[in-house]
């Protein structure tokens, strides 16, 4: 049994098809056949059941292939510590996660972060959907992610922070301003200003519409809230946001907030994929973050996880 076997059995799960992974990897479909051959015959014991469509683990393949993704992860973070050891490099960590979530939660984190781990190089590496970043996790191109949780992915871990309920951002001057509550009821006809396709948010938001018999029908995509403050702003309609970029807007004194009572609360957290690999620095991190997102306990429609209030 060799770390290559392993690395292709990991695949092979993932891939679903022996064919599929050998033109993906640039190798002879046998040479595949033949790492799994070797396992099964170590074993004695068949790690897939063969079909026309392509192939499944056994229940045996999928506990090895656990437990395998485990160990290969961690070998390859070692191997990582060490490469930067060797050439006497910083420690690197990288964060994955939307464009404007630096800014509304986690800014005050990252100046107390540098402070006090000045030699630790702080990357960010923005992601368009919660989907993306779990891709960047999967690629090891990032040791954490900031996402919407709640949705389940091959080979990622999550932990909620907290849940946001959403709100409907309009211009000071507008009839649903004055509004103390809406429901999804209350926004037809409005100038829908929407996400993109692909983002968890887009989701929930045209679900939750469509069952209550409501038409959203974006007239302007915007790919973050910071852009849906802007298009607001100059009157292009209105746009639904979560809690905490609701408060910051508000703030500003140009457009208004209102809650949306029908639409479900979205939760965020934090995504890796094993806690126990993730390195001092990135563990500090996320402490960090969540002690200063503890401080939002005010805002209105942030429900805080336990652990962090």
């Amino acid at each position: 049994m060799t770390l290559e076997d392993l690395r292709i059995l990991v695949a092979a799960c993932e891939a679903g098809s022996m064919s599929s992974l050998a033109r993906e990897l640039q190798r002879t479909q046998s040479s595949i056949s033949q790492h799994i051959a070797r396992l099964e015959a170590e074993l004695g014991i068949r790690l897939f059941e063969r079909h026309a469509r392509g192939v499944q683990p056994t229940a045996a393949g999928k506990i090895l292939k656990d437990f395998a993704l485990e160990g290969l992860d961690a070998i390859e973070v070692g191997l990582q510590r060490v490469r930067a050891l060797q050439h006497g490099e910083s420690d690197t960590l990288t964060v994955t996660t939307g464009g404007t979530t630096v800014r509304h939660f986690m800014r005050h984190a990252v100046v107390r972060f540098r402070k006090e781990h000045p030699g630790v190089n702080l990357r960010f590496l923005p992601a368009s959907s919660t989907r993306r970043c779990f891709e960047i996790l999967r690629l090891n191109q990032a040791d954490l992610g900031f996402v919407t949780t709640g949705e389940p992915a091959r080979g990622i871990n999550e932990k909620t922070i907290a849940k946001q309920r959403m709100f409907l951002l309009t211009t000071k001057d507008d009839e649903l301003s004055r509004r103390r509550k809406l429901r999804l009821q209350d926004l037809k006809g409005i100038r829908y200003l929407g996400l993109a396709g692909g983002t968890t948010h887009h989701s929930a938001i045209e679900q939750a519409a469509a069952q209550r018999g409501v038409e959203l029908k974006a007239e302007v995509v915007f790919d973050d809230f910071d852009t849906a403050k802007l298009f607001v702003e100059l009157g292009l309609g209105q746009a639904i946001v979560p809690a905490v970029h609701a408060y910051n807007f508000e703030r500003s004194g140009s457009v208004k907030a209102v809650p949306i009572t029908d639409l479900p609360s979205v939760a965020i957290g934090w995504a890796f994929r094993h806690w126990h690999h993730l390195s001092p620095a990135a563990r500090e991190f996320v402490a960090i973050t969540n002690q200063e997102i503890g401080k939002l306990h005010n805002v209105p429609g942030l429900e805080l996880s336990a652990a962090i209030r």
